[in-house]
């Protein structure tokens, strides 16, 4: 259906399952929520600049979940949401641990509808300790 209008609703719901699938480690699920193509920017609170494709940032999750980790927080605050035609991008905040401590992540999501599912294509994550 090309002409399907989409709504910020059915957005926030693939970012609300992204949370739930990534933080119970779920790779097999984030192996449909990832694009082929997806491009994961972080830049730590030393102003250094990480990037990871599909392949590596699933491993993350992968090491986390092979090493018997706890479910991590699914705490969310969305700022907001835009969807224009078969992409949208979502601003929020996160609170987790993706480097060793806990941390406020400031998130950037670039998502495409494609192949009749929206799929993340890019994150861009700004971490800050949560004590700030």
């Amino acid at each position: 259906m090309k002409n399907k209008i989409h709504s910020t609703e059915e957005v926030k719901q693939i970012i609300d399952d992204l949370i739930q699938t990534a933080t119970s480690f779920d790779v097999e699920k984030l192996d449909q929520i990832y694009h082929e193509n997806l491009e994961v920017i972080m830049v730590d609170t030393s102003d250094n600049v990480n990037t990871a494709d599909k392949s590596a940032f699933k491993d993350l999750f992968k090491s986390k979940r092979d090493a018997g980790d706890p479910p991590m927080n699914t705490w969310a605050k969305f700022h907001r949401i835009d969807v224009i035609g078969n992409t949208a991008n979502v601003l929020l905040s996160r609170k987790n641990d993706l480097s060793g401590q806990n941390m406020i992540l400031f998130l950037s999501i670039d998502l495409v509808h494609e192949d009749g599912r929206w799929q993340v294509l890019r994150e861009v994550i700004f971490l800050r300790p949560e004590a700030e």
